[in-house]
C-alpha cells in the first residue's frame, strides 16, 4: 500500500514537471500602455489584483506595460476606503482614483494589521499583526483578506496549521481566490508537501487566468529545490515578464536557477538585472562577487 502511495506521488510530480516542460514558449514582456494612478500620497496600488507597489508623496505611481484589454486597479491608503475601479481596453494615460476617509472600525484594523505585518522584524511584533487581524474577523466576520493576512502572519510565526485554517476561511467567503491558493501554496511548500504545493501553486494561476506570479515564483522555488533548474528559471521569467521588471529578487532567483543549470551567459544577465534594479540591496555585493566569477569563466 505505501509503495503505491509514494509511486502515485511520484508520477504526480513527474507529471506536472512534463506539463510545465511542455508549455510553449515563454510569455514576452508585453510592450503595452502606461498608465499613471493619481491619488492619495503613500497608497498601495494592485492591478488585477498583482501588488504593483505605492504611490509617491505627490500621490502618482506609473504602471508601465499594461496589456490591452480589461484590467481592474485597487487603490488603499491608511484611514481611506478601499476602492476598485475597471480599466477599460482602450483607456491610458492618467487615472484618478478618489478615496474617502472612513471611520469602518474593522477596515481601519485590518490596515493596521497589513502595516505591522509588512513591518515586523520580530516574533513580538508578528504576533502584534495577527492579534491585529483576529481584531478585524472578530469587527466583520465575513473579511477573506483578513483571513489571508493572518494566514501570512501566521507562515511568519511558523504556524502553518493554523495558517491553512484561515485560507480555509478566506475560501468559504470567497471561493475563487488567487492569492489564497498562492499562500496555500508558500505553506505547503514550506511543509514540504510538494505535491500539495504544486496543486495549490497552479490552482492560484487558473484562478487569475494565468496572471500570478507569486505562483509562478513558488513553482519555481520548487523546480530549483528538485534540481529542475530550467524548469525553475522558466517559471522565473515568466513572474518578471507578469510583473514588468520591477522585483530585483527574482532576477537574483533566475540568476541562481541559470547559474545552477550551467546557462552562465543568462545568469550574468540576470544578475546585472538585479543590480540594475536594486544596486544597493541587500544582496548586492554577494552578486557583484558571483558576477566577477562568472565573466572570468567560459559564457555558454
Amino acid at each position: 500500500m505505501k509503495l503505491r502511495i509514494w509511486l502515485a506521488s511520484l508520477l504526480l510530480a513527474a507529471s506536472a514537471a512534463a506539463v510545465l516542460a511542455q508549455r510553449k514558449p515563454i510569455p514576452t514582456v508585453n510592450s503595452g500602455r502606461t498608465l499613471t494612478v493619481l491619488t492619495e500620497p503613500n497608497a498601495i496600488v494592485w492591478l488585477d489584483e498583482i501588488r504593483r507597489g505605492a504611490t509617491d508623496t505627490t500621490g502618482k505611481l506609473v504602471l508601465l506595460k499594461i496589456s490591452a484589454g480589461k484590467h481592474s486597479v485597487r487603490v488603499r491608503a491608511s484611514s481611506f476606503k478601499e476602492v476598485t475601479m475597471p480599466i477599460q481596453p482602450a483607456q491610458r494615460g492618467e487615472i484618478r482614483v478618489r478615496l474617502v476617509r472612513t471611520s469602518d472600525e474593522a477596515e481601519l484594523t485590518f490596515q493596521q494589521a497589513e502595516t505591522a505585518r509588512e513591518t515586523a522584524k520580530d516574533d513580538q511584533s508578528r504576533q502584534r499583526s495577527a492579534d491585529l487581524y483576529r481584531q478585524a474577523l472578530r469587527l466583520r466576520s465575513a473579511f477573506p483578506a483578513a483571513h489571508v493576512g493572518l494566514a501570512r502572519a501566521l507562515m511568519d510565526l511558523n504556524d502553518a496549521n493554523g495558517a491553512l485554517v484561515e485560507i480555509e476561511a478566506a475560501r468559504r467567503d470567497k471561493p475563487v481566490y488567487p492569492e489564497a491558493s498562492a499562500a496555500e501554496g508558500r505553506i505547503y511548500r514550506e511543509m514540504a508537501q510538494t505535491n500539495e504545493a504544486i496543486g495549490s501553486f497552479n490552482r492560484a494561476i487558473r484562478e487569475s487566468h494565468g496572471f500570478q506570479p507569486e505562483a509562478h515564483v513558488g513553482l519555481g522555488r520548487i523546480y530549483e529545490e528538485q534540481g529542475q533548474y530550467e524548469l525553475a528559471a522558466r517559471e522565473y521569467q515568466i513572474a518578471i515578464n507578469q510583473l514588468s521588471d520591477t522585483e530585483p529578487i527574482i532576477y537574483q532567483l533566475l540568476g541562481a536557477a541559470c547559474e545552477k543549470s550551467g546557462k552562465n551567459k543568462e545568469a550574468v544577465i540576470a544578475y546585472e538585472n538585479y543590480l540594475r534594479l536594486a544596486p544597493n540591496g541587500s544582496l548586492a555585493p554577494a552578486v557583484r562577487s558571483i558576477l566577477e566569477q562568472l565573466r572570468g569563466q567560459p559564457q555558454n
